[in-house]
């Protein structure tokens, strides 16, 4: 893909499927600042990087819903490398309620990272980007931005506001040889997300068993499988490298053909 020595910033780089990406990003010479709110492991995740590449990486802690943690991680990552060609905006939390049940304050939160954290990093990325006349910004999304989900209307809400807003950010900033795409995933059943959080939460709502939420989504996916992190990277590989050039203003399904618009 030719990526080498291009610097990269991925929000949530810590832990499940970020740090998948900076693994991918660093094993392809790409220049990797792990962004995450836990030091401990973008820090581990930074190290982890450099072994594996032999190139530096940068551990940042940051918020990425406070405007200042989100310019001073722009800032660092400037003062390691002098440019930043690729921002993947990945931090995202899920919080599962009907409306009905759902309190304000975390239905607020819900869209403050998911949604909120994108635009900051998006909008303090972008100033660069511009002076460079280059860069790419790929936000990852869900197969919850493409249609409604029971129980999970905050997050629905805040991944498809989140298409609409990188499709404006792509017609604002192409003149500025800036794309924007955004990845839409299926549900990555194998997650630390899943596996330590949503099976219980599922199973709890839905009175079933644990196995059988796992057995009940992996029936929804034509193709019978889980998302994983390799289909992801792969189609982020793609998006981020000049190949795909002539491509802006998209939201991509990778979901086994569980979502088909």
């Amino acid at each position: 893909m030719h990526m080498k020595d291009q610097v990269a910033i991925v929000t949530g780089g810590g832990q499940g499927l970020g740090q998948a990406i900076c693994r991918r990003l660093a094993e392809a010479g790409v220049h990797v600042a792990v962004v995450d709110r836990n030091t401990d492991a973008a820090h581990a995740t930074a190290l982890e990087l450099e072994n594996l590449s032999g190139r530096r990486a940068l551990a940042v802690q940051a918020d990425v819903t406070l405007e200042d943690h989100v310019a001073a991680m722009v800032a660092r990552t400037l003062e390691a490398w002098g440019r930043i060609d690729l921002l993947v905006a990945n931090a995202g939390i899920v919080i599962a309620s009907q409306a009905t049940e759902l309190e304000s304050a975390d239905f607020r939160r819900v869209l403050d990272v998911n949604l909120t954290g994108y635009f900051l990093c998006a909008r303090h990325v972008a100033p660069i980007m511009k002076a460079q006349r280059r860069g790419v910004i790929i936000q990852i999304n869900s197969i919850s931005g493409k249609r409604g989900s029971f129980g999970n209307g905050a997050y629905c809400a805040g991944k498809a506001a989140g298409i609409g807003l990188t499709q404006s950010l792509a017609l604002e900033l192409a003149e500025y040889g800036i794309r924007v795409n955004a990845i839409c995933p299926g549900h990555l059943l194998d997650s630390p997300l899943w596996v330590n959080s949503l099976y219980r939460q599922y199973a709890a709502r839905f009175q079933i068993t644990e196995a059988e939420v796992r057995q009940r989504y992996l029936d929804a996916v034509p193709l019978r499988r889980p998302c994983t992190y390799e289909d992801v990277c792969n189609l982020l590989m793609f998006l981020a490298s000049d190949q795909a050039g002539y491509m802006t203003g998209q939201a991509i399904n990778v979901n086994g053909g569980q979502e088909m618009r």
